[in-house]
């Protein structure tokens, strides 16, 4: 038995338009994307959607267009993947860390505001950091694992305050609040396509907004600060180069990935429903395990599940964090060994060695990312799954977990 933590579901439909794109000659940023964009565009409900060459280049791009630049510093969430914080140093400006709420695994707006109460200062109507002189501009918040962060609360805050927000969605295809799909909500947001995630295009990524001036500041930046894309000079049958008014990068798509993200958005509500189904069986079969935490979904909120992470409970086992976590692993490893992938939620990354050492950050300063970092687990899902693998890996857990966390 072989089970991997998530497999990417295609058909020949992505082979078949994969096909027609390499027959076509037309291989970069082209038709395909195009379609593509369009099809996540209507999905979600934004009106423009931009497509990249990942989500890391999407968050870049995005902190590029809100103007964050060195001397300023952005808040991002220190349980998230390591590219969140890293493409805040892409622009030069400084990550500033926050807790999460250990429940959602999201950034916790409490904490928020009470790192702007303890470390700001208004001046020249700038929240200005006691300690570097940094302007304080932008909150970068995570929807974690599939899961919406309190946008509501958090854009609440970054009016009170003057801010800006910028969303990683990389997990969040398919997450909303009242119905309404993130991306909505008066902020950019930045999705991933990759493998992990629910649909795939290989690598890839895609920025959204309601914005029209955002957009288009996107689409020329991520074409090398073009005036016109390939794809516009071809169907204005252009013989000139584009003039080139803006330092931009080389954050394209190509048609090959857009071939591919076209049928995985035809196929998104299939995969989200199954994804749906596998995580009501796991809620339902392993709510009595004690000490051991299943995900939690606020009330109107709808989880994309990218992920079903669990989470063991230190204090509920009367154990050190440090000690639940060597269990943990243990747990993961003999799982490994009947064949059985999972995965750590994510890191804390301020616990990575970049970080740590450039900002002289300690493993406790966000105890509960810390927590979940050590602590966390998660479970195989994917559209493929049979109800004979699910109920091996149901199975095998709660024996792995009778047998190490005896009580």
């Amino acid at each position: 038995m072989k089970i991997p933590i998530t497999k990417p579901y295609f058909s020949e439909d992505e082979y078949n338009e994969i096909k027609e794109t390499l027959d076509s000659g037309w291989l970069v940023q082209g038709p395909k994307v195009k379609k593509f964009e369009e099809l996540f565009s209507k999905y979600t409900g934004v009106k423009y959607a931009k497509a990249t060459s990942s989500c890391t280049t999407a968050l870049h791009l995005g902190l590029t267009v809100l103007g964050v630049e060195k001397g300023q510093d952005v808040i991002v969430p220190s349980f998230t993947y390591i590219a969140t914080p890293n493409s805040v140093e892409y622009t030069k400006a400084t990550p500033i860390f926050c807790d999460i709420d250990l429940k959602t695994y999201n950034l916790d707006p409490r904490k928020v505001e009470e790192i702007i109460e303890k470390n700001y200062i208004f001046k020249n109507n700038n929240l200005v950091n006691k300690k570097t002189g940094n302007i304080l501009t932008t909150i970068l918040t995570v929807h974690q694992f599939g899961l919406a962060s309190d946008i509501i609360e958090l854009n609440k805050i970054a009016t009170k305050y003057n801010l800006k927000i910028l969303e990683d969605g990389a997990c969040a295809v398919g997450a909303r609040i009242n119905n309404v799909h993130v991306g909505n909500f008066g902020n950019m947001c930045a999705f991933s396509f990759h493998p992990r995630k629910s649909i795939t295009t290989g690598e890839g990524g895609m920025i959204v907004t309601n914005n029209l001036k955002e957009a288009e500041l996107i689409e020329a930046l991520r074409s090398h600060g073009a005036t016109l894309s390939d794809l516009q000079r071809h169907l204005k049958k252009g013989y000139l180069l584009p003039e080139f008014n803006l330092l931009g990068y080389n954050y394209r798509m190509t048609d090959i990935q857009g071939a591919i993200g076209i049928h995985q958005m035809k196929k998104l509500d299939l995969i989200l429903n199954r994804k749906k189904e596998i995580a009501k069986i796991y809620l339902e079969e392993l709510k009595d395990l004690k000490g051991f935490v299943l995900p939690f979904v606020p009330k109107n909120y709808e989880h994309g599940w990218q992920s079903f992470v669990c989470r063991i409970d230190n204090d509920v086992l009367k154990m050190s964090i440090e000690e639940a976590s060597e269990k943990r692993n243990k747990l993961m490893g003999e799982l490994e060994d009947l064949g059985i992938a999972t995965r750590q939620g994510t890191h804390a990354s301020h616990t990575l060695g970049y970080y740590k050492n450039k900002y002289k950050l300690n493993d406790y300063d966000f105890i509960n990312s810390y927590k979940a970092d050590k602590l966390t687990i998660s479970l195989p899902m994917y559209f493929e799954m049979t109800e004979y693998e699910l109920s091996y890996v149901i199975t095998n857990l709660k024996k792995g977990w009778k047998k190490i966390f005896s009580f």
